[in-house]
């Protein structure tokens, strides 16, 4: 992540935070950084020199005016205006960690060989929640190379429970035993 976008980001959780809109200008960062990965030639129009500045501004009123809360709105102005509306999933993010720092809410990435169902799912959240003391929010990935069992990944940290990874401490292991 970059500094401005790490900057950016902080000035307008912390005037949101103040206001008590966290919650609201979050689900809106969200939404549109979806949008954004969808359809990204719209950040690219938004950064284009052959467009004035004022013709820019002009489309963010005409797309979101009415649609957005004001701050979210001028940020996204301010963003083009200083010539880092393509930083926009950067920004995103590390508005995405202050929210969850102060929430209390940890990503947690779970990776397994087949989707896990609802209650499986449910239980994971519980006893990481337990584990963690924090609202667990799962991020679920599936990866038949896994084989089976299951990988997370939160906080930096990377729990390994896997076929494809007990494998490869087995292989490791032979690797490394001298006969």
């Amino acid at each position: 992540m970059t500094r401005a976008a790490a900057v950016y980001a902080e000035a307008l959780y912390d005037l949101a935070k103040d206001e008590a809109l966290g919650t609201r200008i979050f689900d809106e960062i969200k939404a549109l950084d979806k949008a954004f990965e969808a359809e990204k030639d719209f950040l690219r129009l938004l950064s284009t020199p052959n467009l004035s500045l004022e013709e820019r501004l002009s489309i963010i009123d005409k797309s979101f005016r009415g649609k957005l809360h004001a701050y979210t709105l001028n940020f996204l102005k301010l963003l083009t205006e200083k010539g880092y509306v393509l930083k926009f999933h950067e920004c995103a993010g590390a508005y995405r960690d202050l929210y969850n720092e102060d929430n209390g809410i940890l990503p947690v990435r779970v990776v397994t060989a087949e989707p896990l169902d609802e209650k499986q799912a449910l239980r994971l959240k519980v006893r990481l929640g337990a584990i963690t003391g924090k609202v667990v929010e799962l991020i679920q990935q599936v990866d038949p190379a896994c084989l089976g069992g299951i990988r997370l990944d939160y906080d930096g940290k990377r729990v390994e429970d896997t076929v494809a990874g007990r494998l490869e401490a087995v292989r490791k292991t032979l690797k490394n035993t001298v006969l």
